[in-house]
C-alpha cells in the first residue's frame, strides 16, 4: 500500500524498479530495437538519433544488462585473467592496468589466481574460465613454467600473453625488461663508476633472466669487468642479506638491484655499516613503487607503465575476438628511468 500510496500523491517510492530499455525508448522517442542499436555501436543509426538516445540514457542512469546484451551479440562482456601472487608489487600492478584497461572497454574481469604457477595450474584456470564462457583470456606468466603452458591452450579461445618472453606462442604485451637494466647500467657507468654489481631476481623468473642479460650486456658492451651475480628473491630480506656481502667486496661503488624491494633492503644494510649512499655506493633498483621517492636517499630506478602494459594487451585480445587475427610479435613498453638522490659520481680516492 505504502508504495501505491505514494505514487498517487506523485511521490516516488522508496524502491522504484530499475529502468529498462523500453523507458529509454519512450523517452528518447525511438523503438527499443534503436535502442539496442545504439548502444550496440551499430552503424545503422543517425547521428542525431544516437545522440537523443544517449542523451535518454545518462537522464534515465540508464545500465545496460550486460547478460541481455550477450545474448544478443553471443559475447558475454567477460574476460578472464590468470595471475598468482599478487603480493608482489609487479603482478599487483599489472593485474590492476590490465582490469583497468577491461573497464574501459566495457568489459567485466574474471580473475583465476593460481596456487602453483605450474604448466598443470595454468592450463587448468584457462580451461575453468573457458567453461565459465569468458570470451578471452589474458594470462600474467612472468615464470618460465607458467609460460611453458602457453603453446598447449584451447585453439578456440581467444588468448595474449603478458610478461612471457620473446617466444610465449601468443599475442604478447610486455615491459623492456633488458632495456630497463640498458637504462640502470649505463647510467651508473656514465657517472663514471668502473663497473656495477647485480643483485638479481630468484631463478626461474622471466623478467629476472633479461634484467641479467640487459645488465650483462651493457657491462660487455662497455668493455667494463662482470662481476659475479649476487641471487636474490625479491624480498627487502634478501637485498639487505646482499648488503654485507657486498660490503666485503674490494671496490665496490656501484649496485643494480633487480626491483626496488631489494635495493631497500640494501640501503638498510649499507646504513647499519656505516656505507654512505650514494657518496660511497651508488644503489638503483627496478619498478619505482610508490615508496621509493620517500626512502632515505630517495631511489633512482626504472619505472614500468602497467597501465599501458594492460591497455596494449587489452587491444591485442579484442583485435583477436573481433577479427580472430592479431600482431604476431610481441608488443615491448619502453620503461622510464628515474634519476633520484641514490646514485652520484664515484668518490675520488
Amino acid at each position: 500500500m505504502k508504495d501505491r500510496d505514494s505514487a498517487v500523491h506523485g511521490v516516488a517510492p522508496e524502491h522504484p524498479r530499475p529502468v529498462v530499455m523500453i523507458d529509454v525508448a519512450k523517452r528518447a522517442g525511438v523503438s527499443h530495437q534503436t535502442v539496442s542499436r545504439v548502444l550496440n555501436d551499430s552503424p545503422q543509426v543517425r547521428p542525431e538519433t544516437r545522440q537523443r538516445v544517449l542523451a535518454a540514457v545518462e537522464e534515465l542512469g540508464y545500465r545496460p544488462n550486460a547478460m541481455a546484451r550477450g545474448l544478443v551479440s553471443r559475447r558475454s562482456k567477460v574476460l578472464g585473467v590468470v595471475t598468482f601472487d599478487t603480493v608482489l608489487y609487479g603482478p599487483a600492478s599489472m593485474l590492476l592496468g590490465i582490469e583497468r584497461a577491461a573497464r574501459a572497454a566495457r568489459y567485466g574481469v574474471s580473475i583465476a589466481t593460481l596456487q602453483r604457477a605450474d604448466r598443470a595450474e595454468v592450463l587448468d584456470a584457462v580451461h575453468t574460465l573457458a567453461d565459465q564462457g569468458v570470451d578471452g583470456v589474458i594470462i600474467i606468466a612472468p615464470l618460465m613454467i607458467a609460460a611453458a603452458a602457453l603453446h598447449n591452450l584451447p585453439a578456440t579461445l581467444p588468448a595474449v600473453a603478458v610478461e612471457a618472453g620473446q617466444d610465449a606462442g601468443l599475442p604478447s604485451a610486455s615491459v623492456d625488461q633488458g632495456e630497463g637494466a640498458r637504462l640502470a647500467v649505463q647510467h651508473l657507468l656514465d657517472l663514471g663508476h668502473d663497473t656495477v654489481w647485480h643483485v638479481s631476481g630468484p631463478n626461474g623468473w622471466l623478467e629476472a633472466r633479461d634484467r641479467v642479460e640487459g645488465w650483462r650486456h651493457t657491462l660487455e658492451t662497455a668493455g667494463a669487468t662482470i662481476p659475479p651475480v649476487i641471487a636474490g628473491d625479491w624480498s627487502a630480506r634478501s637485498g639487505y642479506e646482499a648488503g654485507p656481502v657486498l660490503a666485503a667486496q674490494p671496490g665496490v661503488t656501484a649496485v643494480f638491484a633487480a626491483n626496488d624491494q631489494m635495493a631497500l633492503g640494501l640501503l638498510r644494510a649499507f646504513a647499519e655499516r656505516g656505507i654512505r649512499v650514494p657518496e660511497d655506493i651508488s644503489v638503483v633498483g627496478f619498478d619505482d613503487i610508490p615508496e621509493a621517492a620517500y626512502l632515505s636517499p630517495p631511489l633512482t630506478t626504472v619505472r614500468q607503465d602497467f597501465d599501458e602494459v594492460g591497455r596494449r594487451s587489452m587491444r591485442l585480445l579484442l583485435r583477436l575476438i573481433e577479427s580472430d587475427s592479431a600482431a604476431a610479435e610481441p608488443t615491448q613498453v619502453i620503461p622510464e628511468f628515474v634519476v633520484r638522490d641514490s646514485t652520484a659520481p664515484p668518490r675520488q680516492p
